[in-house]
């Protein structure tokens, strides 16, 4: 029958919350485990609101773009970006309670990140380039597979392999500031780079934070 798609049943005990009729009993400010974990991280945002360890982290996700995800949800059904995505939280969940940048005491952590932005709306492009100039500020290293041109244009070195793809492919073409390969003139990455930087203010480009992609 593995041809089947996979079906689901609720169970007839719990009504699939998958906890025991004692354990659904008992209600933190009117809500039991099984109605918190159908709650939305936006939704368990305002109802943890009064405590600092469990808001902070769950207002991370929703920074992140994942605000929508359900506190219980299975994680087989997480796509690989979202997947991603909270495992950036957890390691700024780690830097404490502070809003402020922090270097890493003892040498930070480096990440490589394989299309990040796939699937994402624009706003929550803009999400993750924020988790990620974080990650940086407090000392850690992150380097991106990446063809999304917003977010190229906010790494601090780009290394542009080409020309082509698959068997064309596998030689450094260009490298260099997001400026730098922008003005290669054997890149097919720089007339696309080109038309992103030259959208934004020279000013907010000089502010960036460093994301080695």
């Amino acid at each position: 029958m593995n041809f089947l798609p996979t079906s689901y049943m609720p169970c007839e005990d719990c009504g699939g919350t998958r906890f025991n009729r004692q354990t659904l009993e008992v209600k933190y400010d009117g809500k039991s485990i099984g109605e918190v974990l159908s709650m939305t991280v936006e939704q368990a945002v305002e109802f943890f609101a009064a405590h600092p360890k469990i808001r902070r982290p769950l207002q991370l996700l929703v920074e992140t773009g994942l605000g929508y995800l359900r506190l219980g949800q299975p994680s087989p059904t997480l796509s690989g970006g979202e997947a991603q995505r909270i495992k950036l939280v957890t390691q700024l969940a780690r830097g404490g309670s502070s809003d402020r940048p922090r270097m890493a005491k003892r040498g930070g952590t480096l990440y490589i990140l394989e299309e990040p932005t796939i699937g994402l709306h624009a706003a929550d492009v803009e999400l993750l380039q924020s988790v990620l100039h974080r990650l940086v500020d407090e000392g850690h290293t992150v380097i991106v597979v990446e063809h999304h041109m917003d977010l190229v244009a906010e790494a601090d070195y780009i290394i542009d392999v080409g020309p082509e793809a698959g068997h064309r492919g596998g030689e450094i073409v260009a490298i260099g500031t997001p400026e730098e390969v922008a003005k290669s003139k054997t890149s097919r990455t720089a007339p696309f780079l080109k038309e992103v930087l030259g959208r934004r203010k020279p000013a907010a480009r000089k502010e960036r934070s460093p994301v080695s992609v």
